[in-house]
């Protein structure tokens, strides 16, 4: 494709990323936004996103303004008169605001949409989007050539190479400024060293069993502070219930800047393949991730220091987002190996031989 300087202003005055979720698909895009904000300095960036999500890029420098968009009351069905009338309004305010270039990193039905509603005379996207989106770009990217192994985060920088953006050899996650109030901090209570674990995962293929991550939280010299969204608090507790006290859960208790300050603290991460493991890796925290039905090639952390645990069986990955019948990959990861592991590479601290 040829290179979009040759077809949109030299200096953009506005600029809209549609990037609405998840929690770790929004932190792959940050160094797409660094690369964005180097190139047009002076554009104002916009950037969709979910509502929940927002809080992660409330007050950021490099953005003028979030649209947030309330995903989970426009799914259901007895909204829809409602949903109609605020789709009807967030188009009639994107057309106002005259865009120069769209770039929809989310691929889907509802972001190409949104990309169109824009009437921007470029609007940019995956040649693989799905659900009918690339009908409405009026250029694409060819995201996954080479056989489609390559990390979202660098499937992301391809489009900002397309725009002339030449990011640094060092990638950059820039995020808001991250703080905690002495009010909050006095709620959450955490110990003065401490491991992050985060059980949950966007699908249930991905989670490894929440018993194996308190039997593993059971042997760390540090106790483990457990993390996770409002929804799998179940999830918290029962690793707490497992890790024979050694393990407290602040469920519920942060907000996405609020986790980002918890895991930055950390003396390192173990996780599942899931939102909180991208967010430790963008603030350079060793993470351990276990990784069964996912390509951690295109979604692992990214970076150096980084540990994937995975079982190199022949159907894997296989991308399910259900659990098949024996969930080997995941199932097959003895807490007594994924702490060998840890404890070979943990230093420090120094971990002590089971």
């Amino acid at each position: 494709m040829e290179r979009l300087s040759k077809v949109m202003p030299a200096a953009p005055r506005k600029i809209l990323v549609v990037k609405p979720s998840a929690l770790g698909d929004v932190i792959h895009s940050l160094p797409f936004l660094n690369a964005m904000h180097e190139r047009f300095p002076k554009a104002q960036i916009h950037w969709v996103i979910a509502r929940g999500l927002h809080t992660l890029l409330e007050n950021h420098p490099m953005i003028h303004r979030l649209w947030i968009m309330d995903k989970g009351a426009w799914k259901k069905p007895r909204n829809l008169p409602r949903t109609l009338g605020s789709l009807r309004e967030l188009f009639k305010a994107l057309r106002r605001e005259k865009f120069d270039l769209v770039v929809d990193l989310q691929g889907l039905l509802r972001s190409g949409i949104i990309s169109f509603a824009t009437r921007s005379p470029i609007r940019v996207g995956f040649q693989e989007g799905r659900e009918g989106s690339t009908l409405f770009y009026t250029h694409r990217v060819t995201g996954f050539a080479g056989g489609g192994d390559i990390h979202a985060v660098d499937r992301y920088l391809k489009v900002a190479h397309i725009l002339s953006c030449q990011h640094e050899s060092e990638v950059k996650f820039p995020l808001p400024p991250i703080v905690m109030t002495r009010e909050k901090e006095r709620e959450l209570q955490l110990p003065q060293k401490y491991i992050v674990i985060a059980p949950a995962a966007g699908g249930g293929a991905k989670k490894w069993p929440p018993r194996r991550f308190g039997q593993l939280a059971s042997r760390f010299p540090h106790p483990s502070v457990v993390v996770a969204a409002p929804s799998d608090e179940h999830i918290a507790r029962q690793v707490v219930s497992f890790s024979g006290g050694r393990a407290i859960s602040i469920a519920r208790k942060t907000n996405l800047l609020e986790l980002a300050w918890v895991i930055k603290g950390a003396q390192f991460v173990v996780c599942n393949d899931t939102g909180p493991m991208h967010l430790a890796a963008a603030l350079n925290v060793p993470v351990f991730a276990l990784f069964g039905p996912t390509n951690p090639k295109r979604t692992g952390p990214y970076g150096l220091g980084h540990t994937v645990l995975t079982k190199e069986l022949p159907c894997s990955p296989c991308y399910r987002r259900r659990a098949c019948s024996t969930l080997e990959c995941m199932e097959s990861l003895t807490a007594e190996e994924v702490y060998g592991i840890i404890a070979e590479k943990s230093d420090p601290p120094r971990m002590p031989s089971l």
